[in-house]
């Protein structure tokens, strides 16, 4: 992907091969002596049992300017727990595995849900959120990353690009997003990006007219992406969604908080490849049917509050347009499979997209019909202002689960 194209909208950093990564290690590494460098991972128990996290683990314990990072643990007994810190004891850096699903924890976080300010459910977003908030408790790191666990392709030079435009002190940028080609075991990936995002933000260009955040939104290259890096004086304030729409949430904090200027796009990889979700096309609560709706509501509420009016009738002609549109960039794609030699299940993506034009329907019908829903999780200065000693109790749980053998 190496190229040096700018789209006018956000900074857009390319890997054009000229600097080795020893030499960006090491001006990490002076940088982090000043602006200390945290990392945060969202994993699942079973992920410890993937094929991807060990060798994760193993190019992360080769990063000297780490200072901390901090593990969110979910869907694990305490035995499993237990199993996670004995996992995770080969980083040689200063971590923490917060167990989300422990009495502690929950303890804590009860006291929020009795003031009406706690998270709404359990999933990603809700455990990326708890591991900010146990970040901005510590106090001591400038910049902090987010990436996933089950990159199967993962080398630590993610890491670098990540967080270089950051990290930099004399660099203005205060988020970085990652982008990548989605190609793995010989097939074109990223069916949500590929057959959701891009035809569904176009089709709203089309339909409501031209509007900053879709032209903001269209700036990115792969805005699905899981992995980001922040200024962590910008996280009080971040609002993030508790469903599946987490990446097109921060993308839109950026916006609302930053302003286009302040945020810039990484190419930090060749290729990528990590746990592909299935369509779960009879199942609306699993796999890429709830992920397309929890992304479409995500877009339609933030438009919305910058003052886009919607209906019935807008909804069904976005469908009809996207639906068109989709297919259009369907046979693009294949033609683009194609010519390099990747595998390409063109029955499978166009059901993907029929799914699709379904869930902009019935999200947006969703959306009408429940115009009072509060998808957010309260930020960490509401929490604090609520309950001023949450945040110190919440590390001190955290540390209690630790000192278990």
């Amino acid at each position: 992907m190496a190229d040096f194209h700018q789209n006018g909208n956000i900074a857009q950093f390319h890997d054009l091969r000229t600097r080795p990564l020893e030499e960006l290690e090491y001006r990490l590494e002076t940088f982090a002596q000043t602006r200390k460098i945290s990392l945060i991972l969202p994993s699942l128990f079973s992920e410890l049992e993937g094929p991807a996290l060990a060798n994760i683990l193993d190019e992360l314990s080769k990063v000297k300017y780490l200072h901390r990072v901090i593990i969110g643990l979910d869907r694990a007994n305490a035995a499993q727990f237990a199993e996670a810190k004995r996992f995770f004891a080969r980083l040689p850096q200063n971590h923490v595995v917060i167990w989300n699903d422990g009495p502690r924890v929950r303890g804590v976080m009860d006291r929020l849900a009795e003031l009406g300010i706690g998270p709404i459910e359990p999933g990603k977003g809700r455990n990326v959120w708890g591991c900010i908030g146990y970040l901005i408790a510590c106090a001591d790191s400038a910049v902090m990353a987010i990436h996933d666990c089950d990159i199967t392709t993962y080398e630590r030079g993610m890491l670098s690009r990540l967080v270089y435009p950051v990290a930099h002190p004399q660099l203005p940028y205060h988020l970085s997003k990652g982008f990548y080609p989605r190609i793995g075991n010989g097939r074109l990936g990223g069916r949500v990006t590929r057959n959701l995002v891009s035809p569904l933000l176009i089709s709203l260009k089309k339909v409501v007219g031209d509007r900053d955040y879709i032209d903001y939104l269209r700036a990115f290259r792969y805005p699905l992406s899981g992995e980001f890096a922040m200024r962590t004086a910008t996280l009080p304030d971040l609002r993030l969604p508790s469903d599946w729409g987490l990446e097109i949430g921060v993308l839109s904090e950026a916006w609302r908080n930053m302003g286009p200027r302040a945020v810039c796009q990484v190419e930090i990889a060749d290729t990528y490849d990590h746990k592909h979700q299935d369509l779960s096309q009879e199942d609306a609560q699993t796999g890429l049917n709830r992920m397309s709706m929890d992304i479409c509501k995500a877009i339609f509420r933030k438009l919305a509050a910058d003052g886009t009016v919607f209906s019935s009738n807008i909804f069904r002609t976005l469908k009809a347009t996207y639906y068109r549109r989709a297919l259009d960039m369907l046979e693009v794609y294949s033609h683009d499979a194609m010519m390099n030699g990747l595998a390409f299940d063109r029955h499978a993506e166009e059901k993907s997209i029929a799914l699709f034009a379904e869930n902009i329907s019935n999200a947006g019908q969703v959306f009408l019909d429940t115009p009072q829903e509060q998808p957010f999780i309260p930020n960490w200065n509401l929490v604090h202002a609520a309950d001023p000693g949450l945040m110190a109790d919440f590390r001190a749980a955290v540390a209690a689960d630790q000192a278990e053998a």
